[in-house]
């Protein structure tokens, strides 16, 4: 009589093990960009307000008022580029949030937008 089983099925423990482990250093990277998202949503919302001014001073003047009320720090009103089209404002922003990873290793997330 032959117990063992002509073909296996499932899963080895090692392969279950290498899943988990890329699993977990995909959630802990997602951990860290995800506030960065949100901080992203933030500066573009605080954006799109501060559109409304009709100089450049009271653009940034309304861009810090809600950036100090969003409680974010990385554009503040003077970082902003506020041009005239028309008869309207466009407020442009970019920057760079730095993650570190392991070792020298870093994740660079360059971050650009600009009212509509």
């Amino acid at each position: 009589m032959n117990l063992r089983p002509k073909n296996q099925r499932g899963a080895s423990f090692l392969g279950l093990l290498f899943v988990v482990v890329v699993l977990g250093c995909v959630g802990v990277v997602a951990a860290q960009v995800i506030p960065t998202l949100i901080e992203y949503q933030a500066i573009d919302k605080a954006a799109n307000q501060a559109k409304e001014g009709t100089t450049v001073p009271e653009v940034r003047a309304i861009f810090d008022r809600v950036q100090a009320v969003e409680d974010f720090t990385a554009v503040s009103g003077k970082d902003l580029d506020v041009q005239r089209s028309g008869n309207r404002m466009v407020v442009a922003y970019a920057y760079e949030r730095e993650i570190h990873l392991v070792g020298p290793a870093f994740l660079v997330l360059r971050y650009k937008g600009q009212s509509r």
